[in-house]
């Protein structure tokens, strides 16, 4: 993979929100309790590790934690934050890098799979995690579900988020599976912001399979890291994949 140009310096020194959104206690907490819990006494990797959003507080929680990262602009914050001791980070795509160790735990949160925009690569991404992990390690994918039942007809795209300052519009392409999603962030005035990012969606079924093909089963699927039940109208899941038993 070539570095994705949304994954930049403006968009590193802009991604931490504290306290707010995917970094607020209510998101965050159940998300770190939950890796907490399945690393167990292992050490874990990161897959797209990021700013440490995730990584930071497992350490902290006493996990040992390993990242691999595509954008040096985001490890660069990440490095503002914890130094390469603290969390050591490989410069590179999630499908093939291959990081020092063997883990009880990979995981991959935030949507961040369907970066990777082909199936072979999400497919390679997979096989990757399982030659990170020990026997029955786990593999853990946070995911959203298409929401293409809510696509206007004859329209190919849906307002995913509409609040104060912000808009944000997912532009389907359904032949192709994939998605751009823009966001749009204003303020008071005419001037306005607008940045895109592209993925490719992936159904929960596709999913199983791509880990099927790696070696793994599904040993559980949430619709949160609360453990809530998922269901036909769920919006997310949290999909949680072992190595199977040779």
């Amino acid at each position: 993979m070539e570095p994705d140009e949304s994954w930049d310096e403006t968009t590193a020194a802009l991604y931490d929100t504290p306290d707010e959104g995917m970094f607020a206690d209510d998101v965050l907490r159940p998300t770190v309790d939950h890796l907490a819990e399945l690393a167990g006494s292992g050490p874990a990797l990161e897959l797209a590790i990021g700013t440490g959003r995730v990584a930071i507080p497992l350490k902290e929680r006493g996990v040992p934690v390993t990242g691999i990262e595509l954008s040096a602009p985001m490890v660069a914050r990440l490095r503002e934050k914890v130094g390469a001791d603290a969390i050591p980070v490989q410069l590179g795509d999630m499908a093939t890098t291959r990081a020092p160790g063997e883990f009880s735990l990979v995981y991959l949160v935030f949507n961040t799979i369907a970066n990777l925009l082909s199936q072979d690569e999400q497919i390679e991404c997979f096989r990757n995690a399982a030659r990170h992990l020990g026997p029955r390690g786990r593999f853990v994918i946070e995911l959203w579900v298409p929401q293409l039942r809510q696509l206007p007809p004859g329209s190919p795209a849906t307002v995913f988020a509409s609040e104060p300052g912000y808009v944000g519009l997912d532009d389907y392409d359904v032949l192709h599976q994939r998605v751009v999603s823009h966001h749009f962030r204003y303020g008071r005035g005419r001037e306005a912001t607008h940045g895109i990012s592209q993925h490719r969606y992936i159904w929960p079924a596709e999913l199983d399979l791509m880990g099927r093909l790696a070696g793994f089963e599904l040993e559980a699927r949430y619709a949160d890291w609360d453990r809530s039940e998922f269901t036909a109208d769920s919006r997310s899941h949290v999909s949680v994949y072992r190595l199977a038993s040779t």
